[in-house]
């Protein structure tokens, strides 16, 4: 007979007497009690997620943020350095977590590891929060026994990556705030302002220039057309990822593209290369092998075009070819990336050379972006700008021609 597996929904104290909600996946009541005991709860009350009421659930459950990873690794480098055993690091990080889908977690992971399962192979059930990067770090530690190690690098990327994304968000949060402003104005201005001066330019009775044809044809196709002008561009960004998602040849050709545009194909490079260095420099120090630093630090880039770069220089370094060497023969990373490996290698020095390829990328990445903001924010105004000349032009020139004709 198969088991049916559903979340419940559950209300326990842990050993410290404290109340734990949240949800776990079991065959019945008696498994979830099973499940609990063994994570050192007693549970108090619980009732299955319906099939309707859980699509919600999941729909609406926080999301595991980087910040929240970070503060997760750090509880548990903070409980190894002070030599707390792992299952009561754990349970002290599942009581503890604010994130209501890591406590969820920390649940199901706890218990893994006291049925006897190591710590990244609990993880690795969560492929979508806890990546391979995360797992190939905690197997290096378990290997090594230095966990402690392992969360140290991972606390060190994951503060990296957070901090790369906030600059982006930052640098990007004015000029969309500006991008939006400028195509409500522009919507307003021909849907409602436009069409009540047309009327009155038609009675004048004469021959209209073009700009003012223009733009009244114009305002007549967003009177009659306005729900294209907002539909197409998402139908073309959902039609793009439905054919990307579904043809790598045509999702291979647009990276290819991307990385050939002149202002988004080098900052696109550069973060790849920040990411790249980071990762494969924190796996590296770990005590991984080349190969396994190269595989893992390979899934951070989503570019296709870079990646099958990744995959020559994979292959080459398998074949005993040099890591500098093999980077330069791929193509695609700058000389001076190659020029720094290459003095690792000699000097055997190899992480902090990564590490120094990683800064100095961060920043111009950091520089790229500000110089794309700066060069977007005066484009935008420069649209509404000419967009409001031509409506005052178009409007106020046959009014002025009219009053020429007229015999004072």
């Amino acid at each position: 007979m198969e088991v049916t597996i559903q979340p419940y929904k559950y209300k326990a104290y842990n050993a410290r007497g404290r109340p734990i909600r949240g949800v776990v996946s079991a065959a019945n009541e008696v498994d979830l009690y099973n499940q609990l005991q063994g994570a050192g709860m007693e549970l108090v009350s619980c009732s299955p997620v319906s099939a309707k009421t859980g699509a919600g659930f999941v729909l609406f459950r926080p999301k595991v943020k980087v910040r929240d990873l970070i503060q997760f690794f750090m509880h548990l480098q903070q409980m190894q350095a002070a030599g707390v055993p792992m299952l009561e690091s754990l349970a002290d990080v599942r009581d503890s977590a604010e994130n209501q889908t890591l406590k969820d977690m920390m649940t199901d992971v706890h218990r893994n590891v006291s049925d006897g399962s190591s710590l990244s192979e609990a993880l690795s059930a969560y492929p979508k929060v806890f990546s391979n990067l995360y797992i190939s770090l905690i197997q290096a530690g378990e290997e090594t026994g230095d966990l402690e190690l392992s969360y140290t690098q991972l606390i060190k990327y994951l503060k990296w990556l957070d901090e790369m994304q906030s600059r982006v968000r930052k640098a990007t949060r004015y000029p969309t705030i500006l991008l939006v402003v400028v195509i409500m104005t522009i919507t307003v201005m021909m849907g409602y302002v436009v069409p009540q001066i047309v009327g009155f330019i038609e009675n004048l009775g004469q021959e209209l220039p073009f700009y003012t044809t223009a733009l009244m044809a114009t305002s007549e196709f967003f009177q009659e057309y306005w729900w294209a002008i907002f539909t197409v561009p998402v139908a073309a960004t959902v039609a793009y990822k439905i054919i990307r998602k579904n043809s790598e040849g045509f999702a291979y050709q647009m990276d290819t593209l991307w990385l050939q545009l002149p202002i988004m194909g080098p900052l696109i490079r550069k973060i790849s290369i920040a990411r790249y260095s980071q990762t494969f420099g924190a796996l590296f120090s770990s005590g991984i092998d080349v190969i396994n630093c190269l595989r893992a630090a390979q899934q951070t880039v989503s570019n296709l075009a870079l990646i099958e770069a990744l995959e020559v220089v994979q292959g080459q370094v398998q074949a005993g070819s040099p890591l500098s060497s093999a980077f330069g023969s791929s193509g695609e990373f700058p000389t001076m990336v190659t020029r720094m490996i290459k003095i690792g290698e000699e000097s055997g020095n190899l992480t902090p050379v990564l590490n120094q390829v990683s800064e100095f990328y961060t920043k111009d990445v950091d520089e790229a972006v500000q110089g794309l903001i700066t060069m977007i924010e005066p484009m935008l105004t420069l649209i509404l700008g000419i967009m409001i000349l031509w409506i005052a032009v178009a409007v106020f020139g046959p009014i002025y021609s009219s009053f020429e004709t007229i015999d004072f």
